[in-house]
């Protein structure tokens, strides 16, 4: 069964940085198209960006191109999303999901796997 598993959320202030991890025990993510997407209360679930099965194509949201940065570790089976110069917009919920071809990969319904998601809060 693919499981994803999302880690390095947590509580920062306006300004700094994380970077968030998925790990797919289970998926060969080098076959996969991986996405990270978002939701934050009371919206709904947003995109946020996207890198193809080898890692030579990316696309990023409006709301956080030049600040946040997606790539993969095929190797090591992992999954990145650097987080950069947050701000409170940028708290919510972060998920990473999989899919196999890179196609309307903003549409969060097309992607097969998922994961449960990791809590980013940026507060002062």
């Amino acid at each position: 069964q693919v499981q994803l598993a999302e880690s390095g959320g947590g509580l920062v202030q306006p300004g700094d940085s994380l970077t968030l991890s998925c790990v797919a025990p289970g998926m060969t993510i080098r076959n996969y198209v991986m996405g990270w997407f978002r939701q934050a209360p009371g919206k709904t679930r947003e995109f946020v960006a996207a890198i193809s099965a080898f890692a030579l194509v990316t696309n990023y949201s409006e709301s956080v191109k030049g600040r946040f940065t997606i790539s993969k570790d095929n190797a090591a089976n992992v999954v990145y999303l650097q987080l950069n110069s947050l701000n409170p917009e940028d708290t919510a919920r972060y998920y990473c999901a999989a899919r196999r071809y890179y196609v309307r990969i903003h549409v969060g319904d097309e992607y097969d796997y998922w994961g449960q998601g990791t809590q980013v809060t940026v507060s002062s």
